[in-house]
């Protein structure tokens, strides 16, 4: 029974291997064939012509994940870690709403019925768990934390700035009708969205309008350049190993024991 164990886990949470590439490449078509039925069912007429062939597609997907769900708590050292970890409440979330579902019958809980099958969006965050290359651009976004939030703090103080100069010179009467809407108007035009339901009148309006628009493509440029900064300098590891003790998985690519929690990381060497 351990060697089918460590087998599984093998399979399951490495991808190093044949077995565990294959098996990585199967539940990546699955993911992806499950968000598509999502979709096709926020079509009417495909959902009402086609309701039954959706559903049952959308039960045996909900199988395969709940089967996946429960071999990956059997596998594991600390199942009790694993479901309270970031990867298994997205499994759990999956999983969920399609059996919610089942409870919720009547016309008069089909909106919560949607809302909560909706929450099946969730399986595509199971990608990222697949994606090398989506572990590094995540890896380059946490390294860059810090610099964003600097960055994210001063945009929302200078829109703030911006945004009560700008209810001081417009006015209500051209359409700024309080701060928080001249905000809206700020944070609106130094992105470049431009919506185009507010707009300055005046003549220093105007001109103030002008910097903004100027400033917002620098602005633009800002978080690009931290982010790839951060992906220049980031290494790529190739060791995709799970520790079985604490699921910690950003090791070197020759490491044999867990960097976090001593473990070694090969189980079939395990006594």
């Amino acid at each position: 029974m351990l060697k089918i164990r460590n087998r599984l886990y093998e399979i399951i949470f490495e991808a190093d291997t044949r077995a565990g590439r294959i098996f990585d490449i199967v539940l990546l078509i699955i993911i992806l064939c499950s968000i598509f039925i999502v979709m096709l069912e926020s079509v009417g007429s495909i959902r009402v012509n086609h309701f039954y062939v959706l559903k049952t597609l959308e039960w045996i997907i909900t199988l395969i994940f709940t089967i996946e769900y429960i071999t990956r708590i059997w596998v594991v050292n600390k199942p009790v870690k694993y479901i309270l970890s970031f990867y298994g409440l997205i499994d759990l979330f999956a999983l969920l709403p399609t059996y919610i579902g089942v409870f919720f019958v009547g016309g008069h809980s089909l909106i919560v019925i949607r809302a909560i099958r909706l929450l099946r969006v969730f399986r595509i965050l199971k990608l990222s768990r697949y994606s090398r290359a989506g572990r590094i651009i995540a890896s380059a976004m946490w390294e860059s934390r810090a610099k964003i939030s600097v960055f994210l703090i001063f945009i929302l103080t200078l829109a703030l700035i911006i945004g009560t100069f700008m209810y001081l010179v417009e006015g209500e009467k051209n359409g700024f009708t309080s701060i928080p809407t001249s905000i809206y108007w700020a944070i609106v035009t130094l992105t470049t969205v431009g919506y185009g339901d507010l707009s300055p009148v005046t003549g220093v309006g105007q001109f103030l309008a002008s910097i903004v628009m100027i400033l917002g493509y620098a602005i633009i440029a800002v978080p690009t350049g931290i982010v790839t900064a951060s992906l220049l300098s980031a290494k790529g590891s190739v060791n995709m190993q799970v520790c079985s003790n604490c699921l910690y998985d950003k090791h070197d690519d020759d490491a044999l024991f867990c960097k976090k929690c001593g473990a070694r990381l090969d189980r079939d060497n395990l006594k």
